[in-house]
This record gives structure tokens, sequence and C-alpha cells, in this order.
């Protein structure tokens, strides 16, 4: 019996059959789906967010109707070596409620005090950079914020700040 030459002279080094790409690709796409839908729903406070018990606020951001300003008086600074004679002038004034202005306008030697401590200890390089003010201020409420006791300083507006 023979064997027929088709079937004994099958190549050996024949390419394998491709498989589909397909599931690689839905695999990918769900991948991609999931993790965007998952980063959603965290960044957005839909899952994994903090409990508030804090109630809203009965002012509005625009309701200017209990809002009262206290002034800071202005400060001046020398900053660096004397040699360097490098000077800052501040100017705020503090937001408060209106029924917290004596509470804070009592407190004003103590807020100069902080900040004039705090502006003290910068370097002038730091004044210098162009997103400096936004960091400085937050710091500045924060330590304002500490002396006064919470609640009495909404927030802080300088309303001069020159570096001669």
């Amino acid at each position: 019996m023979e064997v027929p030459l088709a079937e004994a002279e099958a190549p050996q080094d024949a390419a394998p059959k491709k498989t589909s790409k397909l599931p690689l690709i839905m695999g990918l796409v769900l991948f991609l789906g999931l993790g965007g839908g998952g980063f959603y729903a965290v960044y957005s406070g839909l899952i994994l967010a903090p409990a508030t018990d804090a109630k809203p606020s009965e002012t509005h951001p625009g309701d200017t109707a209990d809002i009262a300003f206290v002034p800071i008086a202005p400060v001046t600074i020398s900053l660096g070596k004397a040699a360097d004679n490098h000077h800052l002038r501040f100017t705020a004034q503090l937001e408060v409620n209106k029924d917290k202005v004596e509470e804070v306008t009592t407190l004003v030697p103590r807020i100069l005090d902080v900040l004039n401590g705090y502006l003290r200890a910068l370097e002038v390089p730091e004044l210098e950079d162009p997103d400096a003010l936004v960091r400085l201020r937050s710091q500045m409420l924060r330590r304002v914020q500490i002396v006064t006791g919470e609640g009495r300083v909404r927030d802080l507006l300088v309303t001069e700040f020159v570096l001669e």
C-alpha cells in the first residue's frame, strides 16, 4: 500500500494558522473603559468620598449682606541681608462675618505678629516667583485662622504686595 504523495510530503515548516486579535482588542477597550469610569467615579466623589458632617453655609458667595472687612495696618519688612536692602510692603484686609468684626479687631495685633514673623522668614527668590502670591496668601490665611479661631475669618485679601 502506497501513501499518497500529497499526504506524505506535507510541509513541516508551514506557517501556523494566525489567531484572531479581536479578543485582545476587546480586552484593551474594556480595560480602558472600566479604568476611565473608575477614575471618574472616584474623582467626582461618587464613590470613596469622605463623609462630610458640615452643614452648608447660610451665606452664598454672591451674598454680601453679612460680610465685613477688617483692615490690617500696612507692614514694611526688611528681607535678606541688610546690605541687599530689599523691603516688602504688605497690606491686607480680612473678610469676616459682621457679627465677628469686634472679635477679630481685638486680635489684630496678634495677627500682625504672626504675619510679620511669617513674611520675615521668607527669602527674596521665593517672593520673586510669579506664583508666590497665591501660595503666600493661602499660608497667611491659614495662620490667621489659627490665631483667630475657627469660623471667624473667611478670607484674606491682599491689597498691596510690593517688593522693593
